[in-house]
């Protein structure tokens, strides 16, 4: 298959292509560094990456970001930064992108251990990663020509430890190569409206 993973110059981006590389022809799209740029938050960049690398058998997003602090102290353009950037990115690929995908080819959302187990300074991240997985099981419905999506949920990977560490007490970390199986699972598979947990 011919796969553009988008967000393969991070921790989970990197671990997804090492393993899809394995079998299959992958694009590599990052947001400021690499060959092939996109700016999700942006329809009319992420319309002229596919009209640079042309139709796929499959999508992958691993990027997006959200703000992590405290309730009390966050602000509504804080709490934005996740629906507009995570969420609507996400959103937006899917939308502009569906064009580019092969008949039967499918999508694959990243959200995240923080939608179904909450931790302190994570509300825009819990609400980011319930919408993702929303989106996915309303847009399996709905889509044409064969096509599927489906959502991986990661826990911290242990590769993040050291940055995101602080967040997780008592969480229990996995590698990105388990992690990786996932996505392989959803692009390889035959599965639609899916959430994978990896947690």
């Amino acid at each position: 298959m011919k796969i553009a993973v988008i967000g393969a110059t991070g921790t989970v981006g990197q671990a997804v292509c090492a393993e899809l590389k394995l079998r299959h022809e992958v694009i590599e799209i990052g947001a400021t560094r690499g060959a092939h740029r996109v700016d999700l938050r942006d329809l009319g960049s992420i319309k002229k990456l596919f009209d640079e690398i042309g139709r796929v058998d499959a999508i992958v997003a691993t990027a997006g970001h959200v703000h992590f602090g405290e309730l009390v102290k966050m602000t509504p353009e804080q709490f934005r930064i996740g629906l507009d950037d995570k969420l609507m990115g996400q959103v937006n690929l899917v939308l502009t992108a569906r064009d580019y995908l092969n008949d039967g080819g499918s999508f694959t959302l990243t959200s995240g251990i923080v939608g179904a187990a909450p931790i302190r300074q994570g509300a825009s991240a819990a609400a980011v990663n319930g919408a993702i997985e929303g989106f996915v099981r309303g847009a399996a419905i709905e889509l044409p020509r064969g096509l599927r999506i489906n959502v991986i949920s990661p826990t911290m990977l242990e590769e993040a430890r050291e940055s995101f560490g602080p967040y997780f007490r008592g969480f229990e970390a996995a590698s990105g190569a388990r992690v990786a199986l996932a996505y392989s699972r959803s692009v390889e598979g035959a599965e639609t409206g899916r959430i994978y947990n990896v947690h």
